[in-house]
């Protein structure tokens, strides 16, 4: 984490971003001239001092894990790649409902998606894992690029069965989320926004390394919350779209860790400052694929 030090020379001061790390087994100090002020863009500043310093570290390691995937996926017989896909599709189902609320468990979801067996919980929870299957294999399957109508046929395949009024629709009222602090645009101003989004990923599909673009996709569209309900799964979707098209394994946002992810996530939106979610995304795809990034193998 970077710390502001102040220093005292004569009768002045001056301000510093300062940052300790391991490298080498070594303890090393990164050091920025602030000013003889503490800069009103402070948190700005601080995530891309730290994005700029462990970037080229990070990105390596991402290199590294989408290689070893590759080569894995490779190696695996269909019906162990299936299997794969499968177990993912189960996990990342269970998890990005149960942020949103769902009643279904790990263990019912899997019973519900592999053999069709219902649990006894909200008919909705069921309707809605059975279409996150649905949109999970559809967008797997997509091989074109991202536009609003594929967006929003996504979105029609999550909430057709469940809550049709709504099903592909960009929303035309006002909304919250309860706990959050953050505001979400006006319904007029939706459509410039989405319009302004897809020019963005357009722009940036082919700079930016693929995991960053995949977080700032899902933090740029959340934001813009276009639908009365799903922005988080649609969003969450989104990410995992971008990851497999550019051949890297996907991200479960795990129940479990909601906390953080929301955090990473409210800072990003409140103060700004991309690089605080998008630093989030990227510690914890490292974190989850951490058996690619060991020597060795």
């Amino acid at each position: 984490m970077a710390t502001i030090r102040k220093r005292t020379i004569g009768k002045k001061q001056y301000y510093y971003l300062e940052h300790s790390f391991k490298a080498d087994g070594r303890v090393k100090k990164m050091e920025k001239y602030l000013g003889k002020e503490i800069p009103e863009e402070i948190e700005r500043i601080k995530a891309d001092f730290l994005h700029n310093l462990y970037k080229d570290k990070w990105f390596k390691k991402l290199d590294l894990i989408k290689a070893k995937f590759i080569k894995e996926i490779r190696q695996m017989p269909n019906s162990a790649n299936q299997k794969y896909f499968e177990n993912f599709m189960i996990k990342f189902t269970y998890n990005t409902n149960r942020i949103e609320g769902s009643k279904i468990t790990l263990k019912e979801t899997a019973r519900l998606l592999e053999e069709g067996v219902a649990p006894n919980k909200p008919l909705r929870d069921i309707t809605e894992t059975e279409s996150h299957k649905a949109l999970f294999y559809e967008v797997i399957g997509y091989k074109k690029d991202l536009t609003l109508s594929v967006v929003l046929h996504w979105h029609k395949i999550l909430f057709m069965k469940s809550d049709p009024e709504i099903a592909g629709v960009v929303r035309k009222h006002n909304v919250s989320v309860s706990g959050s602090n953050t505001e979400f645009p006006f319904p007029a101003e939706l459509d410039i926004l989405l319009r302004d989004f897809f020019k963005w990923y357009n722009r940036n599909k082919n700079r930016l390394h693929p995991v960053e673009l995949a977080a700032l996709v899902h933090l740029n569209f959340v934001s813009i919350h276009p639908f009365s309900d799903g922005n988080g799964r649609i969003s969450r979707i989104l990410m995992n779209f971008v990851l497999n098209k550019n051949g890297f394994p996907m991200l479960n946002i795990k129940y479990s860790n909601r906390n953080t992810y929301y955090t990473a996530l409210e800072r990003s939106q409140l103060k700004q400052v991309d690089q605080v979610f998008v630093q989030h995304i990227i510690k914890r795809f490292i974190k989850e694929y951490s058996q690619y990034c060991k020597s060795g193998e």
